[in-house]
């Protein structure tokens, strides 16, 4: 289903910050968008697919020199069923100490599946990490690649009991979050996934225009990479500081707005 409208929704209750969520693959790219202003620095590896691992030692050192109240997630990747080795996995992501972990449900045939591989991931990650984040992702061109229906994902959290419902893209061939899904579907997604008592986070090679949108629908997370990225080019592009700060004072502007239709 493709993008009907680009305006941004009217139907922000209150004006609630939206968390710019900034995926670094180096140390040297996390400290441009620390700088920048990133609320979530989010360690990812392109090179492995949209929600690609890195490795432990990078997402370690991340960690380390993030500044509070900055968090840190990290992907596991996106994962078949094998819930025993994405446990395993989400252990280690766990032990790291960073406050968020991703799952891309990529391989993932049914409702079930997902249900019961999230439940032993969050099992595991908590063991270790008693306030870590689960986020659940669906691909919003899930028809593409054989995924499940990502309207499904609000519905799997909660069942799973984990805490982020989100949508990302899988296939990276310049076409967005928007191309596959309608505003009305989007929203439809947040507010089914709020009614949960989720948080919600938006991605998918949004670009800096789409963060008003974004906000609009009331998404509590908007997370990018190409966007942060020079040439907006998230494979060979290098994330700056200045084009993060871009993307946040995009976001603040957005709040502001609000603001001022509330008052």
């Amino acid at each position: 289903m493709h993008r009907k409208t680009l305006k941004a929704p009217n139907s922000r209750i209150n004006v609630i910050p939206l968390k710019l969520l900034i995926s670094p693959m180096t140390e040297q790219e996390a400290l441009e968008a620390i700088a920048g202003g990133a609320d979530i620095i989010d360690v990812k590896n392109p090179k492995e697919g949209s929600l690609g691992a890195n490795f432990p030692w990078v997402i370690r050192k991340i960690k380390q020199i993030t500044p509070k109240p900055i968090e840190v997630s990290c992907t596991l990747g996106e994962v078949g069923n094998f819930p025993g080795s994405v446990s395993l996995a989400a252990l280690g992501a766990a032990s790291l100490g960073v406050d968020y972990i991703k799952v891309g449900l990529y391989g993932i045939k049914t409702p079930q599946e997902a249900v019961f591989l999230l439940q032993y991931v969050s099992r595991a990650a908590k063991e270790c990490n008693p306030k870590i984040k689960v986020a659940v992702a669906g691909y919003a061109d899930a028809e593409k690649i054989g995924a499940l229906d990502p309207m499904l994902i609000p519905d799997i959290a909660h069942k799973a009991k984990v805490e982020v419902a989100m949508i990302d893209t899988s296939v990276k061939d310049g076409k967005n979050l928007f191309d596959h899904l309608s505003t009305d579907a989007l929203k439809k997604f947040v507010d089914s996934s709020h009614a949960f008592g989720l948080e919600v986070a938006l991605a998918g090679s949004l670009r800096k225009q789409d963060l008003p949108i974004v906000y609009g629908l009331g998404a509590d997370i908007a997370g990018l990479r190409g966007a942060a990225c020079t040439n907006s080019n998230r494979d060979t592009g290098q994330i700056t500081r200045k084009i993060v700060s871009d993307l946040v004072a995009v976001v603040r502007q957005a709040e502001a707005q609000t603001k001022v239709k509330r008052a």
